[in-house]
Protein backbone atom coordinates (compact mmCIF):
# COMPACT_ATOMS: atom_id res chain seq x y z
CA UNK A 1 0.00 0.00 0.00
CA UNK A 2 1.06 3.55 -0.83
CA UNK A 3 1.97 5.86 2.18
CA UNK A 4 -0.90 8.36 3.37
CA UNK A 5 -0.06 11.93 3.34
CA UNK A 6 -1.19 13.40 6.35
CA UNK A 7 -1.82 17.39 6.10
CA UNK A 8 0.21 18.60 9.23
CA UNK A 9 -2.09 21.01 11.15
CA UNK A 10 -3.56 21.55 7.45
CA UNK A 11 -1.86 22.89 4.30
CA UNK A 12 0.31 24.60 6.91
CA UNK A 13 2.70 25.66 4.07
CA UNK A 14 -0.13 27.61 2.34
CA UNK A 15 -2.22 29.38 4.73
CA UNK A 16 -1.91 29.78 8.80
CA UNK A 17 -1.99 26.41 10.60
CA UNK A 18 -5.26 25.47 11.97
CA UNK A 19 -7.27 27.45 10.16
CA UNK A 20 -10.60 26.45 8.24
CA UNK A 21 -8.87 27.52 5.19
CA UNK A 22 -5.70 25.39 5.81
CA UNK A 23 -7.91 22.33 6.42
CA UNK A 24 -9.68 22.67 3.25
CA UNK A 25 -6.57 22.97 0.96
CA UNK A 26 -4.74 20.07 2.82
CA UNK A 27 -7.97 17.74 1.59
CA UNK A 28 -8.10 19.59 -2.30
CA UNK A 29 -4.21 19.24 -2.52
CA UNK A 30 -4.93 15.18 -1.95
CA UNK A 31 -4.45 14.88 1.96
CA UNK A 32 -5.43 11.53 3.11
CA UNK A 33 -6.40 13.04 6.50
CA UNK A 34 -5.08 15.99 9.07
CA UNK A 35 -3.87 16.52 12.17
CA UNK A 36 -5.37 18.68 14.46
CA UNK A 37 -3.15 19.50 17.97
CA UNK A 38 -5.65 20.20 20.78
CA UNK A 39 -5.37 22.01 23.74
CA UNK A 40 -8.50 23.09 26.36
CA UNK A 41 -10.07 25.89 27.27
CA UNK A 42 -10.74 27.25 31.10
CA UNK A 43 -13.96 25.89 30.35
CA UNK A 44 -12.88 22.53 28.95
CA UNK A 45 -13.61 23.08 25.24
CA UNK A 46 -10.69 21.56 22.98
CA UNK A 47 -9.65 23.81 20.76
CA UNK A 48 -6.96 23.60 17.93
CA UNK A 49 -3.95 25.28 18.67
CA UNK A 50 -0.19 23.97 17.76
CA UNK A 51 0.26 24.88 21.69
CA UNK A 52 -1.90 26.68 24.84
CA UNK A 53 0.51 29.58 24.57
CA UNK A 54 -1.65 31.28 21.44
CA UNK A 55 0.64 34.69 21.30
CA UNK A 56 2.64 33.39 18.07
CA UNK A 57 -0.47 32.12 16.12
CA UNK A 58 -3.19 34.39 16.67
CA UNK A 59 -3.43 38.12 17.43
CA UNK A 60 -4.28 37.78 21.11
CA UNK A 61 -0.83 40.18 21.91
CA UNK A 62 -3.13 42.87 20.29
CA UNK A 63 -6.14 42.93 22.15
CA UNK A 64 -6.39 45.45 24.71
CA UNK A 65 -9.25 43.46 26.52
CA UNK A 66 -6.36 40.64 27.20
CA UNK A 67 -3.20 42.18 27.85
CA UNK A 68 -3.86 41.45 31.84
CA UNK A 69 -3.95 38.09 30.67
CA UNK A 70 0.02 37.60 30.33
CA UNK A 71 1.35 35.71 32.52
CA UNK A 72 4.74 33.11 32.71
CA UNK A 73 3.96 29.34 33.46
CA UNK A 74 6.09 25.94 33.47
CA UNK A 75 4.55 24.19 30.92
CA UNK A 76 6.21 20.23 30.77
CA UNK A 77 9.35 21.85 32.79
CA UNK A 78 9.69 24.63 30.21
CA UNK A 79 8.75 28.42 31.15
CA UNK A 80 7.40 30.16 28.99
CA UNK A 81 5.30 33.53 28.77
CA UNK A 82 2.60 34.56 26.86
CA UNK A 83 -0.98 34.18 26.58
CA UNK A 84 -2.67 30.66 27.46
CA UNK A 85 -5.73 28.66 26.26
CA UNK A 86 -6.50 27.18 29.58
CA UNK A 87 -6.93 31.11 31.13
CA UNK A 88 -9.68 31.88 28.54
CA UNK A 89 -13.57 30.33 27.88
CA UNK A 90 -13.95 29.50 24.62
CA UNK A 91 -16.53 32.66 24.45
CA UNK A 92 -13.74 34.65 24.66
CA UNK A 93 -11.43 32.59 22.33
CA UNK A 94 -13.64 32.83 19.49
CA UNK A 95 -13.28 36.34 19.34
CA UNK A 96 -9.32 36.02 18.30
CA UNK A 97 -7.82 35.88 14.77
CA UNK A 98 -5.21 33.16 13.81
CA UNK A 99 -1.75 34.12 12.79
CA UNK A 100 0.94 32.94 10.12
CA UNK A 101 3.39 31.34 13.01
CA UNK A 102 6.21 31.41 10.78
CA UNK A 103 6.48 34.66 9.20
CA UNK A 104 9.77 35.35 8.50
CA UNK A 105 9.76 32.50 6.65
CA UNK A 106 6.29 31.91 5.28
CA UNK A 107 5.77 35.61 4.46
CA UNK A 108 3.09 34.41 1.77
CA UNK A 109 0.89 33.62 4.41
CA UNK A 110 0.97 35.99 6.71
CA UNK A 111 -1.56 37.65 3.66
CA UNK A 112 -4.54 35.55 5.35
CA UNK A 113 -3.86 36.77 8.84
CA UNK A 114 -6.33 37.91 11.00
CA UNK A 115 -9.09 35.93 8.35
CA UNK A 116 -9.86 32.74 10.58
CA UNK A 117 -11.00 32.32 13.59
CA UNK A 118 -10.04 29.49 16.24
CA UNK A 119 -11.62 26.59 15.70
CA UNK A 120 -13.19 23.70 17.75
CA UNK A 121 -12.56 19.68 17.39
CA UNK A 122 -16.01 19.61 17.08
CA UNK A 123 -16.17 21.70 13.86
CA UNK A 124 -12.73 20.01 12.55
CA UNK A 125 -15.32 16.87 12.26
CA UNK A 126 -17.22 18.73 10.09
CA UNK A 127 -15.37 20.31 7.99
CA UNK A 128 -13.84 16.55 7.11
CA UNK A 129 -17.34 15.10 6.98
CA UNK A 130 -18.25 17.93 3.99
CA UNK A 131 -14.98 17.64 2.39
CA UNK A 132 -15.45 13.29 2.44
CA UNK A 133 -18.79 14.14 0.63
CA UNK A 134 -17.34 16.78 -1.90
CA UNK A 135 -14.56 14.76 -2.10
CA UNK A 136 -15.85 11.27 -2.28
CA UNK A 137 -13.02 9.98 -0.75
CA UNK A 138 -12.24 8.61 2.04
CA UNK A 139 -10.53 11.10 4.83
CA UNK A 140 -9.21 11.16 8.48
CA UNK A 141 -8.24 13.18 11.66
CA UNK A 142 -4.73 12.53 13.23
CA UNK A 143 -5.45 14.11 16.45
CA UNK A 144 -2.82 15.03 18.60
CA UNK A 145 -3.22 15.55 22.43
CA UNK A 146 -0.77 18.20 23.76
CA UNK A 147 0.38 18.34 27.31
CA UNK A 148 -2.07 16.27 28.87
CA UNK A 149 -0.45 15.71 31.94
CA UNK A 150 -0.30 19.38 32.68
CA UNK A 151 -3.78 20.13 31.60
CA UNK A 152 -4.44 17.39 34.03
CA UNK A 153 -3.00 19.18 37.06
CA UNK A 154 -5.38 21.72 36.12
CA UNK A 155 -8.72 19.56 36.09
CA UNK A 156 -9.02 19.54 32.80
CA UNK A 157 -8.66 15.52 31.61
CA UNK A 158 -8.01 15.92 28.10
CA UNK A 159 -8.51 12.26 27.27
CA UNK A 160 -12.18 12.18 28.84
CA UNK A 161 -12.49 15.77 27.07
CA UNK A 162 -11.51 14.02 23.52
CA UNK A 163 -13.75 11.05 24.32
CA UNK A 164 -16.89 13.24 24.86
CA UNK A 165 -16.03 15.03 21.77
CA UNK A 166 -16.04 12.12 19.50
CA UNK A 167 -18.73 10.38 21.51
CA UNK A 168 -21.13 13.63 21.01
CA UNK A 169 -19.90 13.97 16.97
CA UNK A 170 -20.58 10.16 16.45
CA UNK A 171 -18.13 10.21 14.40
CA UNK A 172 -16.61 6.91 12.76
CA UNK A 173 -13.70 5.97 14.89
CA UNK A 174 -12.15 4.00 11.44
CA UNK A 175 -11.00 7.43 10.34
CA UNK A 176 -9.79 8.52 13.90
CA UNK A 177 -6.10 8.48 15.02
CA UNK A 178 -5.11 9.37 18.58
CA UNK A 179 -1.46 9.96 18.95
CA UNK A 180 0.70 11.79 21.84
CA UNK A 181 3.99 12.18 23.20
CA UNK A 182 2.96 10.93 26.53
CA UNK A 183 1.60 7.30 26.28
CA UNK A 184 -0.63 6.69 29.07
CA UNK A 185 -2.73 9.12 26.87
CA UNK A 186 -3.31 6.60 24.46
CA UNK A 187 -4.26 4.29 27.14
CA UNK A 188 -6.38 6.38 28.76
CA UNK A 189 -8.11 7.10 25.74
CA UNK A 190 -8.97 3.71 24.87
CA UNK A 191 -10.47 3.32 28.42
CA UNK A 192 -12.56 6.25 27.58
CA UNK A 193 -14.38 3.90 24.86
CA UNK A 194 -12.39 5.33 21.63
CA UNK A 195 -11.78 2.53 19.16
CA UNK A 196 -9.19 4.79 16.91
CA UNK A 197 -5.70 3.58 16.13
CA UNK A 198 -3.45 4.92 18.94
CA UNK A 199 -0.14 5.61 17.81
CA UNK A 200 3.18 6.68 20.20
CA UNK A 201 4.57 10.30 19.00
CA UNK A 202 8.54 9.76 19.74
CA UNK A 203 11.75 12.46 20.14
CA UNK A 204 14.76 11.90 18.91
CA UNK A 205 15.93 12.33 22.45
CA UNK A 206 14.13 12.87 26.07
CA UNK A 207 11.74 11.10 27.87
CA UNK A 208 7.99 11.11 27.93
CA UNK A 209 6.16 13.85 30.61
CA UNK A 210 3.98 11.48 31.81
CA UNK A 211 6.55 8.97 32.65
CA UNK A 212 8.74 10.83 34.24
CA UNK A 213 6.07 12.38 36.47
CA UNK A 214 5.00 8.73 37.38
CA UNK A 215 8.81 7.14 37.82
CA UNK A 216 11.04 9.63 37.82
CA UNK A 217 14.36 8.29 37.42
CA UNK A 218 12.87 5.25 36.16
CA UNK A 219 11.17 6.38 33.46
CA UNK A 220 12.21 5.24 30.08
CA UNK A 221 13.16 7.39 27.58
CA UNK A 222 12.40 7.57 24.37
CA UNK A 223 15.58 5.75 22.72
CA UNK A 224 14.72 3.03 24.76
CA UNK A 225 10.96 2.33 23.41
CA UNK A 226 13.12 2.62 19.72
CA UNK A 227 15.12 -0.42 20.63
CA UNK A 228 14.08 -4.10 19.37
CA UNK A 229 13.02 -4.60 23.19
CA UNK A 230 10.95 -1.44 23.26
CA UNK A 231 9.15 -1.91 19.83
CA UNK A 232 8.22 -5.62 20.84
CA UNK A 233 6.94 -4.24 23.95
CA UNK A 234 4.80 -1.46 22.69
CA UNK A 235 3.35 -3.87 20.09
CA UNK A 236 2.56 -6.80 22.97
CA UNK A 237 1.32 -3.96 25.14
CA UNK A 238 -1.51 -3.71 22.20
CA UNK A 239 -2.51 -7.55 22.29
CA UNK A 240 -2.47 -7.63 25.98
CA UNK A 241 -5.35 -5.35 26.24
CA UNK A 242 -3.45 -1.77 25.68
CA UNK A 243 -2.22 -1.61 29.57
CA UNK A 244 1.07 -0.19 30.82
CA UNK A 245 2.81 -2.90 33.59
CA UNK A 246 5.89 -1.52 35.49
CA UNK A 247 8.76 -3.69 37.05
CA UNK A 248 8.51 -3.00 40.81
CA UNK A 249 6.80 -0.15 42.02
CA UNK A 250 9.39 2.93 40.76
CA UNK A 251 10.37 0.96 37.07
CA UNK A 252 8.55 1.82 33.68
CA UNK A 253 8.41 -1.05 31.09
CA UNK A 254 7.23 0.16 27.57
CA UNK A 255 3.82 -2.47 27.62
CA UNK A 256 1.88 0.31 26.72
CA UNK A 257 -0.04 -0.84 23.61
CA UNK A 258 0.40 1.09 20.59
CA UNK A 259 -1.22 0.50 16.91
CA UNK A 260 2.28 2.36 15.59
CA UNK A 261 5.06 5.24 16.38
CA UNK A 262 5.42 8.19 14.93
CA UNK A 263 9.15 9.90 14.76
CA UNK A 264 11.19 13.08 13.27
CA UNK A 265 12.61 12.24 10.05
CA UNK A 266 15.99 12.62 11.49
CA UNK A 267 15.22 9.20 12.43
CA UNK A 268 14.26 7.36 8.95
CA UNK A 269 17.54 9.31 7.24
CA UNK A 270 20.28 7.11 7.69
CA UNK A 271 23.75 9.45 7.56
CA UNK A 272 27.02 9.09 7.46
CA UNK A 273 30.08 10.52 9.50
CA UNK A 274 30.09 13.68 7.94
CA UNK A 275 26.40 13.91 8.26
CA UNK A 276 25.34 13.25 4.54
CA UNK A 277 22.02 11.39 4.14
CA UNK A 278 22.77 8.09 2.67
CA UNK A 279 19.51 6.14 2.28
CA UNK A 280 17.05 5.11 4.48
CA UNK A 281 17.72 3.87 8.41
CA UNK A 282 16.42 -0.06 9.83
CA UNK A 283 13.84 1.62 11.82
CA UNK A 284 10.87 1.26 9.48
CA UNK A 285 11.23 -1.95 8.69
CA UNK A 286 12.36 -2.70 12.81
CA UNK A 287 8.58 -1.22 13.47
CA UNK A 288 7.39 -3.49 10.63
CA UNK A 289 9.04 -6.18 12.13
CA UNK A 290 7.50 -5.67 15.67
CA UNK A 291 4.05 -5.34 14.02
CA UNK A 292 3.49 -1.84 14.54
CA UNK A 293 2.85 1.06 12.21
CA UNK A 294 5.27 3.60 11.52
CA UNK A 295 4.73 7.28 10.30
CA UNK A 296 7.25 10.58 10.23
CA UNK A 297 7.03 13.98 11.08
CA UNK A 298 7.60 16.38 9.32
CA UNK A 299 8.32 16.94 5.22
CA UNK A 300 8.93 20.47 4.66
CA UNK A 301 10.85 21.81 1.52
CA UNK A 302 12.07 24.69 2.80
CA UNK A 303 15.91 24.66 3.17
CA UNK A 304 15.81 25.63 7.23
CA UNK A 305 13.82 21.93 7.61
CA UNK A 306 15.93 19.92 4.89
CA UNK A 307 18.55 18.02 5.51
CA UNK A 308 21.72 19.32 5.02
CA UNK A 309 22.51 16.63 1.94
CA UNK A 310 19.49 18.48 -0.07
CA UNK A 311 20.02 21.79 0.60
CA UNK A 312 20.47 24.42 -1.88
CA UNK A 313 22.04 28.05 -1.65
CA UNK A 314 21.77 29.69 1.68
CA UNK A 315 18.07 31.57 2.03
CA UNK A 316 16.46 29.71 4.52
CA UNK A 317 13.05 29.96 3.10
CA UNK A 318 13.66 28.86 -0.43
CA UNK A 319 13.16 25.86 -1.31
CA UNK A 320 15.92 22.63 -1.32
CA UNK A 321 16.14 19.64 -3.29
CA UNK A 322 13.06 18.36 -1.19
CA UNK A 323 11.83 15.47 -4.12
CA UNK A 324 14.93 14.03 -2.81
CA UNK A 325 14.60 14.05 0.95
CA UNK A 326 10.57 13.32 -0.37
CA UNK A 327 11.74 10.57 -1.84
CA UNK A 328 13.76 9.04 0.51
CA UNK A 329 11.70 8.88 3.26
CA UNK A 330 8.12 7.62 0.98
CA UNK A 331 10.42 5.16 -0.34
CA UNK A 332 10.98 3.52 2.82
CA UNK A 333 8.13 1.91 3.31
CA UNK A 334 6.66 4.25 5.81
CA UNK A 335 2.85 4.23 6.41
CA UNK A 336 2.34 7.70 6.29
CA UNK A 337 3.91 11.04 6.75
CA UNK A 338 2.81 14.42 7.92
CA UNK A 339 3.63 17.51 5.63
CA UNK A 340 3.20 21.13 5.52
CA UNK A 341 2.62 21.04 1.93
CA UNK A 342 0.43 18.03 1.31
CA UNK A 343 0.59 18.61 -2.41
CA UNK A 344 4.55 18.20 -2.66
CA UNK A 345 4.54 14.74 -0.96
CA UNK A 346 1.61 13.21 -2.84
CA UNK A 347 3.52 14.57 -6.11
CA UNK A 348 6.74 12.48 -4.38
CA UNK A 349 4.45 9.74 -3.65
CA UNK A 350 1.99 9.20 -6.33
CA UNK A 351 5.92 8.96 -8.97
CA UNK A 352 6.84 5.61 -6.96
Amino acid sequence: MQPIVIGHRGASGHRPEHTRSAFNLAFALGADAVEPDLVATRDGVLVIRHENEISGTTDVATRAEFAARRAEKIVDGKAITGWFTEDFTWEELRTLRARERLPALRQSNTTFDDQHPILRLRDLFDLVDAAAEQTNRTLGIVAEIKHATYFGGLDLPLPELFAAEVSAAGWNTDRLTVESFEPSVLAQVRAQGVRGKRVFLLEDEGYPVDQVAEYGAGALSYADHLTADGLASLAAGRSAGGSRSSMGSSTATSDIGVDGISVPKSLILETDAAGDVTGASALVDDAHAAGLEIYCWTLRPENKFLAKTFRSGTRKGDFGHWQSEFRVILGSGIDGVFADHPDLAVHVRDAF
